[in-house]
């Protein structure tokens, strides 16, 4: 999914120190798009926290009757130095990309493009979608990796069930289910299920951070509550996670050890200074247009550093305007 604000802020974000036990983040509404915007919830980044890991970005949306809100509508649009993992809790949207990816992503499989050197894809919710629900999430690519070729992976985790609870480990390695999936720097993502009542106890890596998103449910997360749509932090040093569910609960897992670089992100780049996404950001631009107008097909652009999504007609999406002063990265 794009970020598609129409003023988005610069985000600099480098390695972050944790206090002892959990800090929750509170989400905060953004609308996407125009009049009948699909609302997301974002806890990452936040004022808190910018980073957990390797995961730089987290959207929650849903669940959208779509005959409401109009579904999701992402035209084309550019990525860089950064990886797109899409999970849906219902629903379906397909996937068009610049490297000839043409796929689903339903409940239960993960999509996971990695941008690198510079991609553009389009994503939009199918007629057979009546409910949207799910959320999308960007890793953040080490320096040394940010340069690659542009890839796709699809896949659909075969769920660990115990007792009162089953999981679908997407990324990584928990519960003794491994992800085949590919990813640039060590990351964990699962979904989780508890009934109400349920304790579950996780076995972890002590080196990782790890965020809990809480799609729907109450629980407690390493003793500390956590309603709907909130995100629990927890830094390095622990060996076990216990999850209680008050009520019957949906969970996101997130976990990968510090990410220890600096990087800016602003709107769907991520880069190392301003310089970077100002040359991003015009080579962009300079594809998409043809006498300053953005082309109406995107078949017309021409490949660039972003190439052309196949099979796509829909107008790409312009990049808005960068900010007065330049993006300087923090850490």
């Amino acid at each position: 999914m794009s970020n598609t604000e129409r003023e988005p802020a610069e985000i600099v974000c480098g390695e972050q120190g944790g206090a002892p036990g959990v800090t929750v983040l509170v989400p905060r509404d953004v609308p996407l798009g125009g009049p009948r915007a699909m609302n997301v919830r974002r806890t990452l980044p936040s004022r808190e926290r910018t980073l957990i890991g390797a995961w730089c970005f987290a959207d929650h949306y849903g669940p959208d009757p779509v005959a409401e809100s109009g579904g999701m509508v992402v035209t084309p649009h550019p990525h860089t130095g950064l990886a797109t993992v899409s999970w849906l809790f219902t629903g379906e949207v397909e996937h068009r990309d610049s490297i000839g990816t043409v796929a689903m992503v339903r409940p239960g499989e993960v999509n996971l493009m990695t941008a690198g050197r510079g991609i553009s894809h389009s994503e939009i919710s199918t007629e057979r979608t009546t409910v949207l629900h799910g959320v999308q999430l960007w890793l953040a690519l080490p320096d040394a990796r940010r340069e690659m070729a542009p890839a796709f992976e699809h896949y659909a985790p075969e769920p660990v069930v115990g007792e009162g609870w089953s999981a679908a480990v997407f990324l990584g390695d928990l519960l003794g289910q491994p992800s085949p999936v590919r990813t640039q720097t060590p990351v964990l993502g699962a979904e989780l299920s508890l009934d109400a009542g349920t304790t579950l106890r996780l076995d972890v890596d002590a080196t990782y951070e790890h965020g809990l998103l809480v799609d729907q449910g109450v629980v407690t997360f390493a003793g500390q509550e956590l309603k709907p749509a909130e995100l629990g932090y927890l830094a390095p040093g622990c060996v076990e996670l216990e999850i209680t569910a008050h009520e019957d609960a949906r969970l996101v897992l997130l976990g990968g050890p510090p990410f220890g670089e600096q990087l800016v992100m602003w709107w769907n780049f991520v880069g190392r200074s301003h310089d970077e996404v100002a040359t991003y950001r015009e080579q962009w631009q300079g594809q998409i247009t043809r006498d300053g107008v953005v082309l109406e097909d995107s078949q017309e652009v021409a490949p660039g550093r972003f190439g052309v999504v196949v099979g796509d007609h829909t107008p790409p999406i312009p990049a808005p305007p960068l900010p007065n002063l330049r993006l300087k990265p923090r850490g």
